[in-house]
């Protein structure tokens, strides 16, 4: 397997901007995957494993370590039990999934993403989360390339969040328990799944972006209630401060489909977005008091580049202003 140097990333994530990988490689099998870890750890490199490059920013200076792209894409099916490796698409899970009359995964047509990453942030969409589906997954150790086989509960699932988190392991393959349908229900769902597509396409940019830059508030983050309940949406917030479609820093704007959606122009840096972010984390701030934080990940900056957490509770933005990584 040949680990290349010095290759450039624009080409590998959706805002098409960011530096160079020092190291890169996409093993094809699990055990390339172990030699990757195994070079990585002889030459004490940072490691990123990298998807479909759909929920993430690179930095300019690119990432000073390994970079590593699994050219994992088996799927096997036994009963209603369906399990995938890391590269596989989620489109390509989905179709998989029907075409032998398997359903659940449908809910999320539209999403862009690997099995690899997508069970790393815990993808959903509205009540649906994909550790609804999954059972159990092979996940490599990335100090002693272990791999070992576990159960839904040691991710410790949460809103975009997982276990993968730590970067002490990483996904390899993830099994998941669905349901068998007729031909007839399949036929129904397939027509739903390429509604749902096509009406997340219309509704939101399909290129130059990471999808929601930020993630929605936690209940105890906000003071804002309607009805009663808190308003925990981030989009709620973007929306009213009026920035979609008219907000820009360099070539990186806010959509004019969704507040909450940064697209990217030619020519763009990641620079250019984190300074929009910037203005956007700000913008909130000044109207209600809270200051939105990244779902997009951030790869390869050598300090955390965004304005981290305060609440309604702190006196003003520039109390706020510690740029050094948590």
């Amino acid at each position: 397997m040949e680990i290349q140097q010095n290759i450039s990333l624009k080409n590998k994530n959706w805002f098409q901007t960011g530096g160079n990988a020092k190291f890169y490689c996409e093993p094809a099998n699990e055990t390339e995957f172990q030699e990757t870890l195994k070079f990585s750890q002889d030459k004490n490199l940072k490691i990123f494993v990298l998807g479909s490059g759909a929920n993430i920013l690179i930095s300019d200076n690119g990432f000073a370590g390994l970079v590593i792209k699994p050219n994992l894409n088996k799927i096997i099916i036994k009963d209603e039990v369906l399990t995938a490796q890391a590269g596989v698409t989620i489109e390509n899970l989905i179709n998989y999934s029907l075409d032998n009359n398997l359903i659940g995964l449908e809910e999320f047509s539209g999403i862009p993403g690997t099995v690899g990453g997508s069970v790393f942030i815990n993808i959903h969409y509205f009540n649906y989360f994909l550790s609804d589906f999954l059972v159990s997954a092979k996940v490599i150790n990335k100090k002693t390339e272990l791999i070992k086989t576990v159960d839904k509960t040691w991710f410790h699932f949460g809103y975009d969040k997982s276990k993968l988190f730590d970067k002490e392991y990483f996904l390899v393959s993830a099994t998941f328990k669905l349901k068998k349908a007729s031909d007839l229900e399949i036929a129904y769902l397939k027509g739903k799944r390429d509604e749902r597509t096509k009406q997340r396409n219309n509704r939101y940019p399909t290129s130059n972006t990471c999808g929601s830059f930020f993630r929605n508030f936690h209940e105890n983050e906000v003071n804002l209630k309607i009805n009663n309940e808190a308003i925990t949406f981030i989009a709620y917030y973007l929306d009213k401060i009026g920035i979609k479609g008219n907000l820009c820093v360099g070539k990186a704007c806010v959509s004019y489909q969704h507040a909450n959606m940064i697209v990217t122009q030619k020519g763009a840096t990641s620079s250019d977005v984190i300074n929009l972010a910037q203005k956007m984390q700000q913008l909130v701030f000044e109207n209600f008091g809270i200051i939105p934080q990244p779902e997009c990940q951030l790869i390869g900056f050598k300090d955390w580049p965004l304005f981290k957490f305060k609440s309604h509770h702190s006196k003003s933005f520039d109390d706020t202003l510690s740029l050094n990584l948590p």
